[in-house]
């Protein structure tokens, strides 16, 4: 390998993982349009093979960083040894930048016009970022628009969501990578509006009311167990679990809603009905809610739910309908389970709870719910959120230990409130904890890796943003037709070259 090839590579890898630092829990935003504008400046004048795999490249250091807490729930969870956990991880993020990459081969035939790749480009992001959301079931991970959660752009959230954000990512990244090429004071002014309209614009609609208060406050406990991961499906341990709970919840019966989070009760619901026949009867005495987690069935042999339950005056229950791979279900479980411990987690035979599932309710407050993986999905939110109050969501996040993952999950729950313009709650076993305002701000959160109890106000929201109502689908067909009206003139143009 030459020399000059493999400092290419390296800045590729080095550009990619200069990505992830605009996230959470670093948050540097500008890091993000940096990162993307080397990736546009070296896939420019490329053929489809060479931007596939210089986008690839970008790809693995982008997911080598921004994913790495995979290894640490493989290894330091998962009872898998640190070779495999190496090369399972790597396999993940080589996965995942392949199919990063595929649609920006498609770059390579965009005509080499400004305005095409000022257009194309952050089309093609778009693009790639909504194929990874559901192809192999998604990994909705690292997402461009998520850098601009503390910006002025995060205003445009409740008309296009997260896709619209990463959208203008683009943009300011092919502003970016343009201005070495185009020096003319012309060309300066277009970009200055450019950048202006989207920040200001963003500025203007952060000041626009989308939901409006139902005008009652509501109390809200939420409880941070920080229950220890490998005692958390424990037979022996089980009972001290639950008194933990109990004693945890004991001061704050009378508070309108007491949140645990998912998994709380390491038993499925046929195990446990006489125990949550108690706290139902405590709910109802006290005029609280009980919201919690467990796995959920009606036979002893199954199906099995990760659910979450409402008890006392609370009503209703949620299924999960985005499982985690390995996590939650194994594909091909048939051929590999007892291959390896990984294969054989506690709890990783649940199904899909079904679709359009009733929010749960609290007296006439209507809480949408996502648990874990869930919150990654905006459109998935956005519905369940369509005539609901609040947002509630809840995790066990400990699977992550003290990597990055919980802070990038946290982040991704603050743009569903945004997305919805509704106020959020989130439970955790040991964090992060918090409750969230309806434009994303954080309101309380709990310290991380302690056991606490969360006890603050919020205010439900009536109404829904133009998000809430349309999803993802405006600015996706938006990519998907630039890209093909583009494609189109650059193949017109060639072939009146030929004639």
């Amino acid at each position: 390998m030459q020399p000059n090839t493999l400092v290419k590579i390296l800045g590729l890898l080095g550009a990619g993982a200069l990505f992830p630092f605009s996230l959470a829990p670093y948050s540097i935003w500008p890091a993000a349009i940096l990162s993307m504008a080397i990736l546009f400046y070296a896939i420019a004048n490329q053929t489809p093979r060479r931007a596939f795999w210089i986008s690839t490249l970008f790809g693995m250091g982008m997911f080598g960083v921004g994913a790495s807490w995979v290894f640490v729930s493989m290894h330091s969870f998962g009872g898998v040894s640190m070779l495999f956990a190496i090369v399972g991880t790597l396999l993940f993020c080589t996965l995942n930048a392949v199919v990063f990459a595929i649609p920006f081969s498609l770059s390579a035939f965009l005509p080499n016009k400004r305005y095409a790749l000022l257009l194309g480009l952050p089309a093609l992001w778009v693009i790639s970022e909504w194929i990874r959301s559901w192809l192999l079931t998604g990994f909705p991970w690292l997402f461009a628009g998520y850098s601009h959660t503390d910006t002025w752009l995060n205003g445009w959230a409740p008309i296009g969501g997260i896709y619209l954000l990463s959208y203008f990512c683009g943009v300011l990244a092919v502003l970016a990578a343009q201005i070495r090429n185009h020096s003319s004071k012309k060309a300066h002014i277009i970009s200055t509006i450019v950048v202006a309209t989207l920040f200001l614009g963003g500025y203007i609609l952060q000041q626009v009311n989308w939901t409006e208060p139902t005008g009652k406050d509501l109390s809200v406990a939420l409880v941070q167990p920080n229950i220890d991961q490998s005692d958390k499906w424990s037979f022996s341990m089980r009972n001290q679990i639950l008194e933990q709970l109990v004693t945890q919840t004991q001061p704050y019966w009378g508070t309108d809603i007491i949140l645990w989070p998912e998994g709380a009760i390491p038993a499925i619901y046929t195990q446990v009905a006489p125990f949550l026949g108690e706290l139902h009867e405590q709910g109802l005495k006290h005029q609280s809610a009980l919201i919690v987690g467990l796995p959920a069935n009606i036979n002893p042999q199954g199906p099995y739910y990760n659910s979450m339950l409402a008890l006392g005056i609370g009503q209703g229950r949620y299924d999960k309908t985005r499982l985690v791979p390995f996590g939650e279900y194994v594909p091909f479980e048939s051929f590999i389970r007892g291959l390896n411990s990984f294969f054989d987690l506690p709890m990783s035979s649940f199904s899909l709870g079904s679709k359009n599932q009733p929010p749960l309710t609290v007296e006439d407050t209507r809480i949408a719910t996502a648990i874990c993986y869930e919150i990654a999905y905006p459109d998935l939110v956005a519905s369940n959120s369509r005539n609901s109050n609040i947002l509630l969501t809840v995790s066990n996040d400990a699977w992550f230990g003290d990597s990055i993952a919980p802070h990038q999950h946290m982040q991704m729950a603050r743009m569903r409130a945004i997305e919805a313009a509704k106020p959020l709650i989130r439970g955790t076993n040991n964090g992060l904890t918090a409750a969230v305002d309806h434009g994303g701000q954080i309101l309380q959160q709990l310290v991380q890796f302690e056991a606490g109890v969360l006890l603050t106000n919020i205010e439900p929201r009536s109404g829904n943003s133009l998000f809430t109502r349309t999803g993802s689908w405006p600015i996706i067909l938006f990519s998907l037709l630039t890209v093909a009206y583009l494609l189109l003139r650059s193949s017109s143009s060639k072939q009146m070259e030929k004639l």
